[in-house]
């Protein structure tokens, strides 16, 4: 019996050859040259004796208990298909705002099926930024029934392919409920702050197709590999320090606490009347005059 496993797939190179990223890191520490290099074929066995197993022999089944299985005849398996179709049955709109991207698996741009439909579409696209909703509504893509979004894009509209509910786990974040350090939060703030820019998306590049890339075109020039050892990041135990380290770093010099706000003295001050009268001496107030006895 055939069973999925759930190990990734492979990454195909330029090379031809079929390697996992496993296969390369144990074999990075290997000095000594292999040999010629030749692709293999996989042959089914049995897991109990180790025969082999012809593929005329191998079914596709399923698991519903312990050693139990229930099998498929590819008859059956054919009459689950559903034929691909361009059509997008849209069944509601809903507020784009409340489509938690968490849910959003893979985007595409759609555009109207010829001239006739441009209309159309351009009416909807219209309608729906007006609004301010996005559609949801299903399309069969490689004979799967996908649940998508549809949202404009502009003068045209963009469709995105969902995941359903039972494909997101639910958010377990009740342990972090509480106050936060608000200096810690200050600093973590102009750390933000001075890291601020524009979305970019040719700035994010995947490292590690990069440098495999650059290992494959190392390997056909025969030139010597230098592998770099991966060094762990030590545990954050203080979390002000690192934070402040961080600074220091964006900053080039030591982090400078920052200020609070100075809190206004709520207190009366001395009320100060003016007196009347002349002459260059000290002033009493007028209370006090008013008590002097008068001489004869």
């Amino acid at each position: 019996m055939e069973e999925e496993d759930e190990a990734p797939p492979p990454r195909s190179t330029p090379g031809g050859a079929v390697r996992t990223p496993s296969d390369i890191d144990a074999e990075a520490e290997e000095t000594e040259d292999a040999g010629p290099a030749t692709r293999i074929g996989l042959q089914p066995v049995h897991r109990e004796t180790g025969e082999a197993v012809d593929r005329d022999e191998v079914v596709k089944g399923y698991e519903f208990e312990r050693g139990q299985y229930v099998t498929f005849t590819p008859a059956e398996l054919k009459a689950l298909d559903v034929e691909s179709s361009k059509i997008i049955d849209v069944a509601s709109f809903v507020p784009r705002a409340e489509v938690d991207p968490i849910y959003f698996n893979t985007a595409y741009h759609i555009y109207p099926d010829g001239p006739v439909a441009t209309a159309a579409y351009r009416v909807i696209s219209a309608a729906m930024a007006e609004a301010g909703v996005a559609g949801l509504g299903r399309l069969t893509l490689s004979r799967r029934e996908r649940m998508v979004l549809v949202e404009p894009r502009g003068a045209g509209m963009a469709l995105i392919t969902l995941r359903a509910a039972d494909e997101v786990r639910p958010a377990q974040f009740d342990a972090l409920s509480g106050d936060v350090d608000p200096d810690a939060v200050a600093i973590a703030r102009m750390i933000i702050e001075r890291r601020a820019g524009q979305f970019d998306p040719s700035a994010f590049r995947d490292r590690y197709q990069d440098a495999l890339r650059e290992l494959i075109e190392a390997k056909i020039r025969g030139a010597p590999v230098r592998t770099t050892p991966t060094v762990a990041p030590n545990p954050v135990a203080d979390l002000m320090a690192a934070l402040k380290r961080s600074l220091e770093q964006e900053t080039g010099g030591p982090a400078v606490k920052p200020k609070r706000k100075a809190v206004s003295d709520r207190r009366q001050r001395s009320l100060l009347l003016p007196v009347a009268g002349k002459g260059k001496g000290r002033q009493e107030p007028a209370a006090n005059k008013s008590n002097r006895r008068r001489k004869a």
